[in-house]
């Protein structure tokens, strides 16, 4: 695999820096540790560190000439509420914590980029190393950039990435436009009339309404939107009851909707909140509908995604380069960033013969360390790239 020498030379570096993150993982906005790690990593090698953004997030800025022109490059640092069962000698020390989506790997990945690059700088202008906490849900993209991200780090372009398991080592995809759906949430609140469960007839069963409601929201996606428009809507959770005997007198469901069009997005909201409302009243009971909207879709900028694409054809050869690809119905935070400054998310391939493909959030995934050398070397190249010397 074609990565720059001087990466290749310290891989067991960055093996070693990957599987400690990994051992410690730490859920958002509460990455204290990881953030010492960084930051000190940072420092050590000349990087200006800037910390407290988003309460755990560390923005590194190396300048090198005299150019004005400035590239930001993303890494997400939280873990996930899962108990790892991977067996694996580092693996969490933290209970009921786990680097279930290989945030530990970005992270290693931008350090590597941020050593070679302070050590070689071998570019005229500035590079940010933006490394964002709580990407799990609560949102540090979002924050990162309400805080004034690209203000105090003004930035021409934004890059992140992510580890892909369902592709090989040694394929990357930057594809211009939507890669990550838009997700939102929504909780329906049904209050009928409670009552034995022996004379249903003097109750207003909850529980029943809740299961109409969920075969009538089944048909939103396949007989109420465009079929050329995707829409996924999710009901996850059906909570009534305490027990064998007693009608309910409420019952509540839980849920998500992803999109990548705004105006899909505001038409399963408007039909998601009517069906629930009108099911319910048409049983004679009432459906209270929160509906609240979550991350944004990620739309990469055509140039920033061409650029990525050039640059990881350098390390990776242009036949391993995937420039189109249909978006996942995933979400990312990192769309706060791409909506802020135009912006590119690349998916790097981690799936080996042996390891590298067990899926995100699932408590045996491991990231595959063999890709910690092609994703710095990735972005080594993208700076270079970007901010060539004249």
């Amino acid at each position: 695999m074609p990565v720059h020498n001087r990466i290749a030379g310290y891989a067991d570096d960055l093996t070693e820096w990957r599987r400690d993150l990994h051992a410690h993982p730490e859920l958002g906005f509460q990455e204290n540790r990881t953030s010492d790690v960084v930051a000190a990593k940072l420092a050590e090698w000349g990087i200006e560190v800037t910390r407290g953004i988003a309460k755990t997030g560390i923005v590194g800025t190396l300048r090198c000439g005299s150019s004005q022109r400035a590239i930001g490059i993303r890494a997400d640092m939280d873990a996930l509420p899962i108990e790892e069962a991977t067996g694996l000698p580092y693996a969490s020390q933290n209970p009921g914590r786990m680097h279930a989506c290989g945030h530990d790997g970005h992270t290693t990945m931008l350090l590597g980029a941020a050593r070679y690059l302070a050590e070689t700088r071998n570019f005229d202008g500035t590079v940010h190393f933006i490394f964002q906490p709580a990407e799990e849900g609560p949102g540090g993209g979002r924050v990162m950039v309400e805080e004034g991200l690209f203000e105090r780090f003004p930035c021409d372009m934004v890059f992140g990435a992510h580890n892909d398991t369902t592709l090989p080592v040694g394929q990357l995809a930057a594809v211009a436009g939507p890669v990550n759906a838009a997700a939102d949430q929504f909780w329906i609140h049904i209050h009928g009339t409670g009552g034995h469960a022996a004379r249903p007839q003097g109750a207003i069963d909850p529980v029943v309404i809740g299961s109409h409601i969920v075969l009538a929201l089944q048909s939103v996606v396949s007989r109420r939107t465009n079929p050329l428009e995707a829409a996924v809507l999710s009901i996850c959770q059906f909570h009534a009851g305490t027990t064998d005997n007693v009608i309910p007198e409420r019952a509540s469901l839980n849920g998500t909707v992803r999109t990548l069009q705004p105006h899909v997005r505001e038409e399963m909201q408007r039909l998601l909140t009517e069906i629930a409302t009108v099911t319910a009243r048409a049983h004679g009971a009432e459906a209270v509908v929160e509906y609240e909207r979550g991350y944004p879709c990620v739309v990469n900028d055509g140039l920033a995604a061409e650029r990525a694409a050039t640059a990881a054809a350098r390390v990776l050869g242009e036949a391993k380069i995937i420039r189109e690809r249909p978006p996942v119905m995933g979400a990312e935070d990192f769309s706060y960033m791409a909506l802020a400054v135009p912006g590119c998310f690349v998916r790097i391939g981690q799936a080996g013969q042996d390891r590298g493909a067990v899926p995100v959030h699932h408590p045996r995934y491991d990231f595959n360390d063999e890709i910690l050398p092609i994703g710095a070397s990735v972005w080594a190249a993208l700076v270079e790239q970007e901010l060539p010397r004249t």
